[in-house]
């Protein structure tokens, strides 16, 4: 028996899942009014006080900062071994995290259908994919595209700290601001990603560069940052706050991490990691599984409800489908 028989009958989008979360997909209730205090307490401490793409990416970022990146004085000039190290600190995170997660959810099926949203399993002899395979073609986009554009700005950021062209901060000089910066970054990254994935929609950069991403309907963990270069070039373009904002390279560490490994979980096609019949970390993202389907919805997270005001907030629900589908339909009529 699948999850979605535990659904009704009655409900037709029930139908199209192999498993779909209860009720309308959430969003934060920082944004609601009137205030609601306690909801927004159980968000962040949900966000932060488990294992989530949060927290894995903070444990990340501290690891790497602390006992692989070279110190700052070290990248006053482009040299070859620094640069190379963050090169490798992007790929080795990236692949750790994606591998992991493919082999226990696709190749050993270590919990088998439990909590996958599709019913289907990842394309293979796909000539729509590069080397006829997703996987493979997700990998090949994720680790020669995407890894090379991440490095390149954040080693012109780093530069630029390290010869004192932009605002350094340390935790030591305020406390304050340094974990405050902290949190709010995956806030920012919210922000800039529902901006430049609308344009990325726009039907001239969709057909020619975003496509690339969209050829994943079905999505697993290596399509998180699958994209087309010139679109690698866009989405990482959120690193560049810190050229103004002032920030420590920890900072940086930390969006890098939540800007490129936390893509693994969201689409992971999971919404749970099950380890012997215990949940241990939450992964999928149900609200852009919903964009993966249903393309024209949910551009942005559910961090800040950008989708929801705009009339593009597809809430898990057969109307919401029906609204979508309706609007895709007129987007793309000819006139």
């Amino acid at each position: 028996m699948t999850d979605a028989s535990q659904h009704v009958e009655s409900d037709p989008e029930a139908d199209r899942w192999n498993y779909r979360p209860e009720g309308p997909v959430g969003l934060n209730p920082l944004f609601e009014w009137p205030p609601r205090p306690a909801a927004v307490l159980r968000w962040y401490r949900g966000a932060w006080l488990q294992v989530t793409a949060l927290t894995l990416c903070m444990a990340l970022a501290i690891l790497l900062y602390v006992a692989i990146m070279p110190p700052l004085e070290q990248m006053t000039t482009f040299r070859p071994g620094w640069i190379l190290t963050i090169w490798a600190m992007n790929l080795g995170a990236q692949t750790l995290v994606a591998g992991t997660l493919h082999w226990w959810l696709y190749m050993r099926k270590g919990q088998g259908m439990r909590k996958k949203f599709e019913k289907r399993d990842l394309a293979r002899k796909n000539g729509t994919f590069t080397f006829g395979n997703q996987v493979w073609d997700n990998i090949w986009w994720t680790l020669g595209s995407a890894m090379t554009v991440a490095t390149v700005y954040q080693c012109v950021i780093l530069w630029a700290m390290a010869n004192g062209w932009v605002p350094l901060v340390t935790f030591a000089e305020s406390p304050v601001w340094f974990v405050f910066w902290m949190a709010v970054i995956p806030m920012w990254s919210g922000f800039h990603f529902y901006w430049t994935h609308r344009l990325e929609h726009s039907p001239r950069l969709y057909r020619r560069v975003h496509a690339v991403h969209h050829r994943n309907v079905n999505i697993g963990p290596w399509s998180g940052i699958s994209n087309h270069w010139f679109e690698n070039m866009l989405y990482f373009t959120t690193y560049f706050i810190h050229l103004i904002v002032p920030s420590h390279p920890l900072h940086l560490m930390f969006h890098a991490m939540f800007q490129q490994v936390s893509p693994v979980l969201s689409h992971s096609g999971f919404e749970r990691v099950i380890v012997k019949d215990g949940e241990v970390a939450k992964t999928g993202d149900f609200f852009h599984q919903l964009h993966h389907r249903y393309f024209e919805c949910n551009y942005g997270t559910s961090e800040i409800p950008f989708d929801k005001w705009f009339g593009t907030y597809h809430d898990g629900s057969a109307a919401a489908t029906a609204r979508t589908r309706a609007h895709k339909k007129q987007m793309y009529t000819v006139k």
